[in-house]
């Protein structure tokens, strides 16, 4: 017979202010014996064109296709695409205080590329990431930043100093590190990357390549939300 609380008070007594209390805290105990949802962990992934996911249909760019990733792994995490296309350090840096809302709980930094192909003085680059992650470090938020290697367009000291400067933040703010954000989409036949994988402008990915891109970050991201308190 199916339990009715209207039945439970005609046997065991009239209706009143103790049955109601008694009420009550029954379903309170229900209440408490449920499980808790846990609430997803928030991460914005701060970055120019290559997070913003230039050139390909919504739902192929990397938020959208790690966000998808981490879903598949079971992880409650809600990804925030900051990525704005032909943003550079010093954009990321003008406006990383309003990106850093108070729900945000872990940042991704992906800046750098814009920088390198405009020729930025590459100490200007590490000032303006060096910010970045101060602020970020001030909110006790946890970083994975995602470095560049540059090509040898302005001679090797540029590409030495500029190279240098990821691994380098990373290990003073104790940062996690993805060394180059390209390094998935090597060919197999030589030092330079799968044209296979990139669009028609030889810069950005195209989905197969990003999809190469989200499974290598993949256990690195996963780190970061493992660092959030």
């Amino acid at each position: 017979m199916r339990w009715r609380p209207s039945l439970f008070l005609h046997r065991y007594g009239p209706r009143g202010a103790v049955h109601k209390r008694w009420l009550a805290a029954f379903a309170v105990s229900v209440t408490l014996a449920a499980p808790l949802q846990a609430e997803p962990v928030v991460v914005a992934a701060l970055g120019d064109s290559l997070t913003q996911g230039y050139g390909l249909p919504q739902g192929d760019g990397l938020v959208p296709q790690l966000q998808a990733w981490l879903d598949a792994q079971g992880v409650e995490t809600r990804l925030i695409n900051a990525g704005v296309s032909g943003d550079t350090t010093a954009g990321g840096l003008a406006r990383i205080d309003w990106t850093l809302t108070p729900d945000v709980q872990a940042l991704i930094v992906g800046l750098g590329g814009n920088d390198f192909l405009r020729g930025i003085d590459p100490a200007l680059t590490r000032s303006n990431l060096d910010a970045i992650l101060d602020r970020a470090e001030a909110r006790g938020l946890p970083v994975l930043l995602i470095g560049l290697h540059s090509a040898g367009n302005y001679g090797p000291e540029y590409k030495a100093a500029f190279d240098a400067i990821f691994p380098d933040l990373a290990a003073a703010h104790g940062a996690l590190l993805y060394p180059d954000f390209f390094e998935a989409l090597t060919s197999d036949d030589g030092p330079g990357i799968d044209p296979e994988l990139m669009q028609a402008d030889g810069i950005h990915p195209n989905a197969k390549g990003v999809a190469l891109v989200v499974q290598s970050l993949g256990p690195k991201v996963l780190e970061l939300i493992d660092r959030v308190e």
